[in-house]
């Protein structure tokens, strides 16, 4: 511990992602002296980084790639010749996560946030206030003292025991956003949002790509239905799958990895010879040297740290937000909580409600969600009614030729108040917002089907969807 006199402030936030970031700018501007406190070099933590932001600029470049190759024709648009310049591709994401990084050091600048760049620490309790030591790059160390500490450390992606990273074939979301050159044969352990997303992107810049999953379905949070048609349009796309299949472990041979896997109906098992595997089974909380047990605070099994309504700890003064809590790993659901953590701080009435947080899967179609799947709905009891409608009867899906996908609202039987809303289809992330912000006002399927909505758009089928939960709907 350094010897110095500790740094005073109101707030200490360690962790400057989506949470930490949102919830010290939050605190600034509620008055609070406050320190955030990140050991990567730029902020906005793994989302920014190495996550949701340059994670989408190549799903947005792969998708530019794949249309020029095999959909302008359909609009009277004849290229020639199509070719890949992976660099400038790479160069591009770059670029776009060093605009958005160096904008977020700009607002905590503005808004007077101290930020600290390096290793965050809790190092104990000293009457009313907490003590946190940081170790800089270089090794040097600064003491910081505040009566108030708020975690925010989020996640890393969680390795198999069999089939640990080594960062060139055996590799995490991470190197996945940087590979030099593009796999002939990528195979993705996992089916699930990171592990879709990241495969998407390498099998439209050419790459074969095989899914192997544990259960034997896409997506298995999502509703049925709705993963059943981002399953079937991905299979439409090239991409395979071995679905109900344990990933038994890999091996070199011959210059190349191979993947063994097991059926779990039969035990038969398979072997694929491949490049590179992607490892995209999860992510676990990042709590390493955070110095919980200097505070006498331990996670649970999971990883996560336990809190109560107000997300403060067992100790008094700490507290914990985003993916190191329960709940998804979503970079907005963290950015809610911090600010409603501090907030609450303030003696404000910070609140997040947990039944109208979306989820999005930014695949082609894109998958968005929020509140109850049909399954959530039928475990609950609830009695319920749902109505869908095509995007192959909306004009303007049918104008973009993507017509793939659906709309699927499910409201309750006696109220009619939405209890859920998935969406398979184009820009479905841009469509969600509207039934997210129904649900957050206790709206009904009839209120969305009562909306105006202009003509044409792809939103037109959101209240085609609502009108047909009562067996109204007018172009189907």
């Amino acid at each position: 511990m350094s010897t110095q006199s500790p740094e005073n402030f109101d707030l200490i936030i360690i962790g400057g992602g989506p949470a930490g970031y949102v919830a010290a700018i939050r605190a600034a501007q509620l008055g609070m002296k406050t320190a955030c406190v990140e050991m990567r070099k730029t902020y906005g933590g793994t989302c920014l980084n190495v996550g949701c932001i340059p994670s989408k600029a190549l799903l947005e470049s792969s998708e530019h790639f794949h249309v020029a190759r095999n959909k302008l024709a359909k609009h009277g648009v004849v290229i020639s010749e199509v070719k890949l310049d992976l660099p400038t591709m790479m160069k591009r994401k770059d670029a776009v996560v060093r605009q958005l990084t160096n904008g977020i050091a700009g607002l905590l600048k503005k808004n007077q946030v101290v930020a600290i760049n390096g290793k965050g620490r809790l190092t104990g309790l000293q009457e009313d206030r907490k003590l946190v030591e940081v170790t800089a790059p270089d090794g040097s160390r600064r003491a910081l003292s505040a009566p108030r500490i708020l975690l925010a450390t989020g996640s890393e992606p969680a390795s198999l025991p069999f089939l640990p990273f080594d960062g060139q074939t055996v590799i995490s979301s991470t190197e996945a956003l940087a590979l030099g050159q593009v796999p002939q044969h990528l195979v993705v352990i996992g089916a699930g949002v990171i592990g879709l997303e990241l495969g998407s992107v390498w099998l439209r810049l050419g790459a074969k790509v095989t899914v192997i999953e544990y259960l034997d379905r896409v997506l298995p949070p999502v509703d049925r239905q709705a993963g059943a048609e981002i399953h079937k349009a991905l299979i439409k796309q090239g991409m395979e799958f071995k679905l109900a299949h344990k990933c038994l472990g890999a091996r070199k041979e011959n210059g190349h990895l191979v993947v063994e896997a097991e059926e779990l109906a039969t035990q038969a098992k398979i072997a694929l010879e491949c490049d590179v595997v992607l490892v995209a089974t999860g992510r676990k909380p990042y709590t390493e040297g955070l110095g919980l047990d200097a505070v006498g605070l331990a996670p649970d099994k999971a990883g996560r740290i336990a809190t109560d309504a107000h997300y403060q700890t067992q100790v008094p003064g700490i507290f914990a937000i985003g993916d190191l809590i329960a709940g998804p790993m979503l970079a907005h659901k963290a950015e809610e909580e911090g600010i409603a953590a501090v907030e609450l701080m303030a003696g404000q009435a910070g609140h997040v409600n947990y039944e109208a947080i979306p989820n999005v899967v930014y695949t082609w179609p894109e998958l968005a969600s929020v509140g109850l799947t049909e399954e959530e709905a039928q475990a609950k009891g609830a009695e319920y009614k749902v109505g869908t409608f095509p995007f192959m009867a909306n004009g303007r899906a049918k104008t973009m030729e993507e017509t793939e996908g659906l709309v699927k609202v499910i409201a309750d039987a006696r109220t009619d108040r939405v209890l859920g809303v998935h969406i398979v289809g184009p820009r479905a992330s841009d469509l969600i917002p509207e039934a997210v912000a129904v649900m957050e006002f206790g709206g009904s399927a009839e209120d969305i089907a009562r909306t105006c909505h202009a003509h044409p758009t792809l939103s037109e089928t959101v209240k085609e969807a609502a009108l047909a939960v009562h067996k109204r709907a007018i172009h189907m």
